[in-house]
């Protein structure tokens, strides 16, 4: 067991991101070995736009959880691979509307049998006693309730 491991809970932001970091290096490995060629990182707007097939740059950055500049970095990436376009809102000449590419929506049909083996394979790995996807949720409900910052504080003021 190493130092970080030892400390517990004060490390828990490295271990979820050393989890996370495993988690992609493998994911990565697993779309390598079907011949896909998908990066991890673009996983949440390409299934997003999978299932609502249309949305404005501001509705994909909500559904995925992602500041507006970390979606619009990603949604950058994709279009220059060709995976998504855009076009103008006719509503709100403002607002770009993302859709899948012919070569985009190809992509999800290729990776859509290689997903439901990650998903049996990651129920496996998550199914533990303490259910890690259950105690992931739980813990982004109470951080979305009060920040670990403002708790922080909180405590400091009531010693």
């Amino acid at each position: 067991m190493n130092s970080i491991d030892e400390i517990g809970i004060l490390a828990i932001s490295t271990r979820l991101q050393r989890l996370s970091e495993q988690l992609r290096k493998d994911g990565a490995q697993i779309y390598t070995y079907f011949n896909i060629d998908f990066e991890p990182k673009w996983f949440p707007v390409i299934y997003t736009l999978h299932v609502k097939e249309m949305l404005s740059v501001v509705e994909i950055a909500n559904e995925i959880g992602y500041s507006h500049p970390s979606t619009i970095s990603l949604l950058k990436e994709l279009e220059k691979e060709k995976m998504i376009s855009s076009k103008k809102d006719k509503q709100d000449e403002r607002k770009r509307l993302i859709i899948l590419t012919p070569k985009g929506k190809e992509l999800v049909t290729k990776m859509q049998p290689v997903w439901e083996i990650m998903r049996k394979t990651l129920h496996e790995i998550t199914n533990t006693q303490n259910n890690l996807l259950k105690a992931i949720e739980e813990a982004e409900q109470n951080l979305t309730k009060q920040g670990l910052f403002q708790r922080a504080i909180e405590l400091k003021s009531a010693d």
